[in-house]
């Protein structure tokens, strides 16, 4: 009988996902092990493997579909002796993707919030008129201070969706901040180039993964009380042992990254009151296990590969384990598994290859706590009661004030400081 290509939940939180590309077409044969199609979570894309064999009858669900809920039919294989024709499928493709935001709509519960409640025409009837609007439209309208009453929705039966409020927001936008002097224009590629006050922009669409980006960071900017902690750290003692122990193998390359890695694991060993999370009811989690996410920037948005157990791991093991996730992150389509970037318990930024002084970053929720790591630089310091010049790096400390005090935030500064300017230490 034939057998059904469900939308797999590719992470523990997943809950929908983009087709993104149908790697099969239909009437293709199918063996276990192939490749169907590549799914678009909100971390990354990632490509599905058949466990059945047979014959790719219909697709469901085509490429460029947003928003599939997980265990959503989107796609059917066909087994020996079986002919599409035994499917029962009249509609076209096109047909089901209707389907598919009509079941949506179905499953979707209407309110009328009463702010938005406006009266009908006929005042003998004194009726409301119900405004049909997706759950994130909504939201949307509300977080831009839109009346939902004043948007025309281009869903099922009229119902309002997630592009009528971006259509609205940007039509706002150009209303209220800028001037049209000339008209529209479209380039090579057909994308519009708008002019305004002789000034261009072109609108992109954005992809998934930083559409969840922007989500998280707002959020965590909004609801994590933040507060900010910054210190010096003198690194000539490290990059002298840095150099030392490259000359010593050429299986190995070791970064300065690599050290403040490897010391913030150590840190936050001895202070373990840092190791640990927010979690929703009043509850702040401490993990057992230090688990070091590294910010890595891929052509999409930002990526945090976890360094599991990072505090029983050498230098040479830190170095070759980021290596190997940030070579795999930034290949296409993704090559880290959902185990390999989610999770951790703190985090590490670093911009100082980009010649960055010193930035305060923004927490990784549910993290506690993100060194923002700066550039090391020639700086003049005082040491002894005389002016010299040591090679300086600037450490801030972004941490949610619900999890950590500022006396154990310090501490721990205190702690990672003395490591990085005691490289040897970490060698113990």
């Amino acid at each position: 009988m034939p057998i059904n290509i469900l939308m797999p939940a590719l992470s523990p939180t997943m809950t929908e996902g983009n087709v993104a590309n149908w790697l099969k077409n239909e009437g293709d044969s199918i063996s276990p092990g192939d490749l169907l199609c590549e799914i678009e979570t909100d971390k990354a894309t990632m490509e599905v493997e058949s466990v059945d064999e047979g014959i790719l009858g219909k697709i469901i669900i085509p490429t460029g579909t947003e928003n599939v809920e997980v265990n959503t039919v989107i796609g059917i294989i066909l087994e020996e002796g079986e002919e599409a024709s035994d499917l029962g499928l009249g509609k076209s493709t096109e047909g089901k993707k209707n389907e598919h935001s009509e079941k949506q709509l179905n499953q979707e519960k209407i309110a009328i919030p009463s702010e938005l409640e406006t009266t009908n025409n006929n005042i003998e009837n004194n009726t409301v008129e119900r405004i049909f609007a997706s759950p994130l439209a909504k939201r949307m309208a509300k977080q831009a201070n839109l009346e939902l009453a004043n948007i025309s929705g281009s869903g099922p039966s009229g119902r309002i969706v997630k592009q009528d409020i971006e259509r609205a927001i940007s039509d706002n936008l150009t209303l209220q901040t800028l001037d049209v002097t000339k008209p529209e224009h479209i380039d090579d590629h057909d994308v519009p180039v708008l002019e305004y006050s002789n000034a261009q922009y072109r609108d992109t669409k954005i992809s998934n993964m930083r559409k969840v980006i922007a989500s998280r960071l707002q959020e965590s900017k909004q609801q994590v009380p933040h507060f900010y902690l910054t210190i010096d750290c003198e690194v000539d003692e490290l990059l002298k042992t840095r150099k030392e122990l490259n000359l010593l193998s050429e299986n190995y390359n070791l970064s300065v990254n690599d050290f403040v890695i490897r010391a913030c694991a150590l840190a936050l060993r001895k202070v373990p009151e840092c190791n640990a999370s927010w979690v929703n009811g009043g509850v702040y989690r401490q993990y057992s296990t230090i688990d070091i996410s590294v910010a890595v920037s891929i052509e999409d948005g930002l990526i945090t590969p976890v360094i599991k157990n990072a505090d029983n791991l050498g230098l040479e093991n830190i170095s070759k384990t980021i290596s190997n996730l940030a070579k795999r992150a930034r290949e296409k389509p993704m090559g880290l598994s959902p185990d390999e970037y989610q999770g951790g318990s703190f985090s590490i930024s670093n911009l100082g290859m980009f010649g960055i002084k010193e930035f305060k970053a923004i927490i990784n929720p549910p993290q506690a706590m993100i060194l923002a790591v700066g550039e090391a630089s020639q700086r003049p310091i005082v040491k002894d009661g005389a002016l010299a010049v040591a090679t300086v790096m600037s450490c801030s400390l972004s941490v949610d004030h619900r999890v950590v005090d500022g006396a154990t935030a310090a501490n721990f500064l205190e702690v990672l400081k003395n490591l990085i300017e005691e490289p040897l230490t970490m060698l113990l």
